[in-house]
């Protein structure tokens, strides 16, 4: 399916017109990991990291987002390399608005990839009352899954989605991707199966 980007600049005047009724809200980041039984691997070695397929890699929204994570990586002990990884760290990305009547939609980055094998149907019901009206929200979500070079299983994989209203300091891409590539690696590796809620 193909989604029609809408460039999130042009949410901000929507964001001005929303803060005059709405208080700003940003929601805590939800975050849930699966781990593979090969954990021995993670965090050490050399990663590379590549868009999930329909992700547009020459995009300045996943050049945020893939600096978010690469930096995550970094501090966990790996060595971010451009080709030719130990690992593979495959991101996918989703972005959307909801307005009042709850319906959907795309902002930028657009369509992501499948998160892998291990979790399905994760996720964040976003309803919340703002009282009187509500603010259209954009709602984040970003997955990364790690794996071997050449290899078809995954050691680990997590998904983090968060929700902010158009008028919240979060309605950028630019303070989004580091607040949930924080919240994605928060406690590495993390239990499996377990879902999370950082702040």
């Amino acid at each position: 399916m193909i989604k029609r980007f809408i460039p999130i600049s042009l949410i901000g005047a929507g964001a001005l017109l929303a803060g005059c009724t709405t208080p700003a809200y940003v929601s805590p980041v939800e975050v849930t990991r699966f781990i593979g039984d090969e954990t021995a691997f993670l965090a050490q070695g050399t990663i590379q990291i590549v868009p999930a397929p329909g992700i547009p890699a020459e995009s300045l929204e996943y050049d945020l987002y893939r600096d978010a994570v690469r930096m995550e990586l970094e501090e966990l002990g790996y060595r971010v390399v451009l080709v030719n990884g130990g690992q593979i760290a495959q991101l996918s990305l989703d972005q959307y608005v909801l307005d009042d009547g709850q319906r959907r939609s795309p902002v930028d980055v657009g369509v992501g990839g499948s998160t892998g094998t291990y979790g399905s149907g994760v996720g964040v019901g976003i309803g919340f009352n703002l009282g009187g009206r509500e603010a259209e929200r954009i709602v984040r979500e970003m997955s990364l899954t790690i794996r071997s070079e050449g290899g078809m299983q995954n050691l680990w994989e997590g998904r983090a989605e968060m929700v902010a209203t158009i008028n919240s300091d979060y309605a950028s891409d630019t303070a989004a991707a580091p607040r949930m590539a924080d919240a994605l690696f928060s406690g590495f590796p993390g239990t499996s199966g377990e879902t999370i809620e950082v702040e």
